[in-house]
């Protein structure tokens, strides 16, 4: 009944709304949709925090610290394991993933699923960000809602993109960076037919947001300085040491990422993860949860209580106590992340970098006031420029780490600052590290869509749509005069040659026995694993097409066989066939027609 009803729906709209007219009555929906849910995760993160640390003491260690984030790990993986049943972890990767391999089909749970697991992680201290679950769910609403009215490919993507740009825009009241993120960090292109839906969706979150939070911005940020020209070797300084700190991170995650993966048993990695994290977070308590609390002080000029609640109170108000505190943080908080999501948890990165970036900038800043008291860099402003330097290079966003941060805190007025020392950090991590954390999982599979066309297309080929098997096989032991009776039955110059158990052993070229296949005598006296050849290259089912193409370029060869993990032959791709489902993509998901 209900699909009867729905499908006369589906009719109405097909013969009375154009889709493109459509797709922007899609956009704005999900941008409702994002913001309520970015509203929803937010509120029921800071109850849990409320209710559990509302009342602690400030000067002494909070022992409860060695046990919240145990339970919110514990909780939220047994969540994950017994009820999701299926990884949730790094939600924007399995965005890049969708887009790449997947056609944009993000599976229904995640519109719920990463809010609840990390609502759970976060709000009992997990060291993550809620930033890339809420994205993974917006980006699941668009998808999900795109395929409810049977949009094709190419507008899934877009949906995808809308729901990741209102998922930002709603979560942090920045439309511009939301839109920004998309282009950025989902590396869609910006064309004159998504620019509109993107605008849309970015636009109605943050005022859903807005409606709902009211109109401050997410931090309170007063610049009483404005910003000097004779500052910026030192915002020089400050992007390169983002940009190598940035590095340290990305490369420290991947590394403990390794760890936990080797680790196959579900309590395994709680133990390690909840026990790395429990530690970390007693001793050093700004690490517990996102860290926003932190990054409000040091913008806000009350960071004279950075360490209450933690074993060095008594070292408030000495300069290199706070400094080791700082230094403390800043190398150990990827571990505290990394444990949180190894250990069953569930969050994101975002916050992690803002909250590393603040912390860098004002620990520089406050540095070289010590060190050289006729220099006088301001700290809230250098957090500030922190926290867009290391977005950027942890992200590889520069324009997403400027607009957010100025939509952030108001701080317009530092938009000079922030760009360079976005800049510098960028290309500092970008010399060591081609690609963000989001994406080096993707890129080294080969399995990540670029901005790259060329590359973009290729990635959304795959060996198992080109594979040809019209191809006739033959056997090492078979006689020229079997073979020619094959010859006689195919329409093809090569014939892969294979063993009893399938295993490819070579080829036959028409053209290598031209001259002996026309004498009847020589027929049983030589056989088929006399004449036959190694093929230039052989085809991995595994392979990324961009290296299919190089192999391709690299042995000339216009047709290569196919074969699986075992050596088994499975057919043969030609160059023909990859050109003309190139130009089939090409025209299907990057054409700006409709």
């Amino acid at each position: 009944m209900v699909k009867d009803w729905f499908d006369k729906v589906l009719f109405w709209r097909e013969k009375y709304i154009r889709e493109r007219y459509f797709i922007l009555i899609l956009s704005f929906i999900i941008g409702v949709c994002t913001a309520l849910a970015a509203y929803v995760l937010k509120e029921i993160i800071h109850l849990i925090q409320h209710f559990l640390t509302g009342g602690a003491e400030v000067t002494q260690a909070n022992y409860f610290y060695l046990v919240y984030p145990v339970i919110g790990i514990l909780l939220s993986g047994l969540f994950v394991k017994y009820i999701v049943k299926d990884d949730i972890g790094h939600g924007v990767t399995k965005i890049l993933y969708a887009i790449s391999q997947r056609k944009s089909r993000i599976k229904q749970h995640n519109m719920w699923s990463s809010l609840v697991a990390s609502s759970i992680t976060i709000g009992f201290g997990g060291s993550v960000g809620a930033e890339a679950p809420i994205v993974l769910t917006g980006s699941a609403i668009g998808s999900n809602l795109g395929r409810l009215f049977k949009m094709e490919q190419k507008t899934l993507m877009l949906l995808v993109g809308c729901g990741a740009a209102g998922a930002i825009a709603g979560i942090f009241k920045a439309p511009i960076a939301g839109l920004l993120f998309t282009i950025e960090v989902l590396m869609l292109d910006l064309t004159t037919a998504s620019v509109l839906p993107l605008l849309i969706t970015s636009v109605t979150a943050a005022t859903v947001s807005y409606i709902l939070t009211g109109m401050e911005a997410m931090f309170k940020f007063n610049q009483v300085e404005n910003f000097e020209i004779h500052r910026i070797p030192y915002v020089f300084l400050l992007g390169i040491i983002c940009g190598l700190i940035a590095l340290y991170f990305t490369r420290t995650t991947i590394w403990i990422e390794g760890v936990f993966r080797k680790l196959k048993h579900f309590w395994k990695k709680f133990l390690l993860g909840a026990g790395m994290l429990s530690i970390l977070i007693f001793l050093l308590p700004p690490l517990y949860g996102e860290g926003y609390d932190t990054i409000g002080k040091l913008i806000g000029k009350s960071y004279d209580n950075l360490l209450d609640g933690s074993l060095f109170y008594s070292l408030q108000n000495n300069f290199w106590g706070v400094f080791i505190f700082l230094v403390l943080i800043i190398f150990t908080k990827v571990f505290a992340t990394s444990a949180t999501n190894g250990g069953g948890g569930c969050g994101g990165i975002f916050a992690p970098s803002l909250y590393l970036g603040s912390i860098v900038g004002f620990a520089f800043a406050h540095t070289v006031g010590y060190l050289f008291p006729a220099i006088h860099l301001p700290e809230e402003n250098f957090a500030l420029m922190g926290m867009a330097g290391m977005m950027a290079a942890v992200m590889h966003s520069p324009l997403t780490a400027v607009f957010l941060i100025a939509e952030l805190t108001g701080g317009f007025d530092l938009f000079l600052p922030l760009m360079i020392v976005t800049i510098c950090a960028y290309f500092t991590i970008f010399c060591f590290e081609r690609y963000s954390l989001y994406s080096i999982r993707l890129a080294q599979k080969g399995e990540l869509l670029t901005h790259h066309k060329d590359k973009a297309v290729l990635t959304l080929l795959n060996v198992d749509t080109v594979v040809e098997n019209d191809f006739m096989t033959v056997h090492p032991k078979m006689t020229l005069g079997d073979m020619v009776k094959v010859i006689a039955k195919s329409r093809r110059n090569v014939f892969p040659v294979t063993d009893d158990e399938g295993i490819l052993r070579g080829v036959v070229l028409l053209d290598d026995i031209r001259n002996i296949m026309f004498r009847p005598e020589l027929y049983d006296r030589f056989n088929v694993k006399k004449f036959m050849v190694s093929p230039p290259a052989k085809i991995n089912t595994n392979m990324p097409m961009e290296k299919i193409m190089h192999i391709f370029d690299d042995t000339k060869a216009w047709n290569l066989p196919v074969i699986d993990d075992k050596g088994k032959y499975l057919g043969f791709v030609s160059k023909s066939k990859i050109f003309n489902a190139y130009r089939e993509v090409l025209v299907d998901n990057f054409s700006d027609e409709g």
